[in-house]
């Protein structure tokens, strides 16, 4: 008899020894906490009744559903997005986050989920060139802690005034008050979330698209605690699920008329 329960004890043991050093697995997620900013129109907002709206949310949701995991989404403001993934307040951030090398020693990523570039929007018809020469003595609006900001102080730091804002809907109230001669931020949530408004309607695009792989990175993906390498899986498998299945070009169709997954 003691022969048998030395013998249960240790295969106990080293059980719990294997479980404590094997990875988590798949099942054991079975709700994720979503961190988003819930200030970045079309891509996550708050409405008028307080509800978290926009692709990132849509995107989200259908991925946690083809994971076939609960999910709870918290709004955190951009400057402390990364420290609170650090301080495992959620568990992912999907809040149209680009991928770089700087994030990179953070923080881990998924595959890209979208990529769009970045322009400058200035009122109509203020003949500006987006240039060194051409930008000389403008003063540019653009969101904080982002790789615009980034992209605007290595670029033309030295030719412009730069304003930075908390939220890029406060960068776009001071280009129609005036206080800002152009704003600089993605394409996409200029277009939906300013130039068709009524706000936006005697603004326009200047100048080229920017993509630069320095500063804008791999596109937009989900970032993740270091050594969550199960949960990234999950999410990678995912996203080509909901693509492959259309599920990812239906919510594209519902905020734009173009494919934002890029090439």
């Amino acid at each position: 008899m003691k022969q048998f329960q030395k013998l249960f004890l240790s295969i106990i043991m080293m059980a719990i020894a294997l479980a404590l050093n094997s990875p988590v697995s798949a099942g054991e997620w079975d709700k994720v906490r979503i961190g988003t900013e819930g200030a970045y129109p079309p891509f996550n907002y708050v409405d008028k009744d307080g509800n978290l709206q926009g692709f990132d949310i849509d995107i989200a949701k259908a991925l946690c559903e083809e994971m076939g995991v609960k999910y709870e989404f918290v709004v955190q403001d951009w400057d402390g997005i990364i420290p609170g993934l650090m301080a495992k307040k959620y568990d992912a951030i999907i809040a149209s986050m680009s991928i770089t090398e700087e994030r990179k020693q953070k923080v881990d990523f998924t595959e890209k989920y979208y990529l769009t570039p970045a322009r400058f929007v200035a009122k109509k018809g203020a003949d500006i060139e987006i240039s060194t020469e051409g930008l000389k003595g403008k003063t540019v609006g653009v969101q904080r802690a982002t790789i615009h900001e980034n992209f605007l102080r290595d670029n033309f730091g030295k030719s412009v005034d730069i304003k930075s804002y908390a939220t890029q809907d406060e960068a776009n109230m001071d280009l129609v008050s005036g206080r800002v001669d152009l704003v600089i931020a993605d394409a996409t949530v200029l277009l939906g979330g300013f130039l068709e408004t009524d706000a936006g309607a005697g603004y326009a695009f200047v100048g080229p698209g920017f993509t630069d792989k320095e500063w804008f990175g791999e596109g937009i993906g989900i970032a993740l605690r270091k050594g969550d390498d199960a949960l990234r899986k999950m999410f990678n498998e995912a996203i080509q699920g909901i693509r492959k299945k259309g599920i990812y070009q239906k919510i594209n169709a519902k905020y734009f008329d173009f494919d934002v997954y890029g090439d």
